[in-house]
């Protein structure tokens, strides 16, 4: 085979590959797992941070209308360590980690359901085997026997 047939038949394995519905799939998961993660960030920084900013400056002191962002850390050597951030970082992923979990939990559990209820329906008697042109032959020569 040429360079030419190997380059077809290599576009040709990529086409397959590449529009089978398993990459569809895939590209709709990342897209809404980006949106998804677009809500649980603006849930994170607007409506829980508030709060963790809030209890984390009743007891440090500072100004809870700072904002998480202006939590940090300064050394005896006077680096700052901004940590607030760290913390916006570490509440996403534990709401994301908790939400998947959840989600594949209810999936995995539904799946369990639909095929314990496929294994449950009682299946159709199977239909008796066809005789066998022996056995045929043997009842024909029975019924002309009786008369």
């Amino acid at each position: 085979m040429g360079i030419k047939g190997k380059a077809t038949s290599l576009l040709e394995e990529f086409k397959a590959f590449a529009f089978k519905g398993n990459i569809v799939d895939m590209a709709i998961g990342v897209i809404i797992g980006g949106a998804f993660g677009k809500i649980v960030t603006s849930f994170v920084n607007d409506i829980v941070m508030p709060g963790v900013t809030a209890i984390i400056a009743m007891a440090g002191g500072k100004d809870a209308g700072e904002g998480l962002k202006s939590l940090s850390y300064t050394t005896a050597a006077g680096v700052e360590i901004p940590y607030g951030n760290f913390i916006g970082g570490i509440i996403d992923f534990l709401i994301v980690a908790i939400v998947v979990f959840l989600v594949m939990k209810k999936f995995l559990g539904f799946m369990q359901n639909m095929r314990k209820q496929e294994a449950e329906a009682p299946a159709a008697p199977p239909a008796p085997p066809e005789p066998s042109a022996e056995e045929k032959l043997l009842t024909e020569i029975r019924d002309l026997l009786k008369k």
